[in-house]
């Protein structure tokens, strides 16, 4: 058992997100309650509420810790190489995020519904990992490809990330998703978050280094 108040509310909360993130690979996020929650951690369901006020709050922590893991994930690579070319770099990205299949998974779906639901501290915290997220992708970016202007790494960023919010809903599809699109005469090509990634930031990183510089 932790010792010190802090290190037990860290333990905690810990505890929290891993029964949500456990109940999330099988059910959707609206049909998750804060009972279910409670029900698959160690302590009562009302002690939640010590922790976090709202089901949100807790979606929220598990995507910023989703983020935190990729963020990592992307500084592992700056450490490991000196040098990428965009197709290395592009495949290496790709497959640190074929691993957060709950993080694009949240991005996609629910992210309104936590950000409005949440706490303003709890929203800050996340937002912080979000911008660290842009900080590693854009230090990656300043190391392996030091030609590129300011300009081109919030090109890529801008880019980039939006792309994020849509990966999952073309490579996740139920049955009776795939049942209506055959009977809305919709050509279904599975596709995977590293088949997808991958190809995109590529393509993006060779459009900017052959972009003419006018400055």
């Amino acid at each position: 058992m932790p010792k010190g108040s802090e290190e037990l509310t860290n333990a905690r909360k810990a505890e929290i997100i891993d029964a949500c993130a456990a109940l999330y690979e099988t059910m959707g996020f609206r049909d998750i309650t804060i009972r279910d929650i409670g029900a698959k951690t160690s302590f009562t369901r009302t002690s939640i509420y010590n922790y976090f006020h709202t089901k949100e709050e807790i979606f929220l922590a598990l995507l910023q810790r989703e983020h935190e893991v990729w963020i990592a994930d992307l500084k592992e690579i700056a450490r490991r190489h000196r040098k990428l070319s965009a197709e290395e770099f592009a495949d290496a990205l790709a497959h640190t995020l074929e691993k957060r299949g709950c993080m694009l998974k949240l991005m996609s779906m629910n992210l309104y519904d936590m950000e409005v639901n949440s706490r303003l501290e709890n929203l800050v915290l996340f937002k912080k990992a979000y911008a660290e997220a842009l900080g590693a992708v854009t230090c990656c970016l300043e190391q392996f490809f030091p030609a590129m202007t300011g300009r081109d790494r919030e090109d890529f960023l801008y880019a980039f990330f939006p792309f994020l919010f849509g990966v999952y809903p073309y490579t996740s599809h139920t049955d009776k998703q795939k049942e209506a699109m055959e009977l809305a005469h919709v050509e279904y090509v599975p596709h995977s978050i590293y088949g997808l990634v991958r190809p995109f930031a590529a393509r993006l990183l060779q459009s900017l280094d052959e972009r003419p510089n006018i400055f």
